[in-house]
């Protein structure tokens, strides 16, 4: 069994090598103030999908497009899908 100065002793020993092996971060501030744009971010209206005016970039179209594929050509996967929603 090992007494309270032994394991004070291997605890201080395991900080210095974690301390050693990691160096410090230089600079923890972000560059600029991200509050403006986050306040932005909040403002602006939601996105809407409409199939006359689409908003959603081509590559999310061909994901849908081929996951309809799928779920068409293999009816197996349903239960798998609903499974994991």
């Amino acid at each position: 069994m090992i007494n309270k100065n032994e394991y004070n002793a291997e605890l201080d020993r395991l900080r210095n090598d974690l301390q050693s092996a990691i160096p410090p971060i230089a600079n923890t501030h972000p560059r600029r103030n991200l509050w403006p744009r986050l306040l932005q971010r909040i403002e602006t209206p939601p996105l809407h999908v409409s199939f006359r005016t689409p908003r959603m970039p081509w590559f999310d179209w061909a994901l849908l497009g081929i996951a309809a594929t799928s779920l068409v050509f293999f009816p197996a996967l349903i239960p798998a899908l609903l499974y994991h929603l």
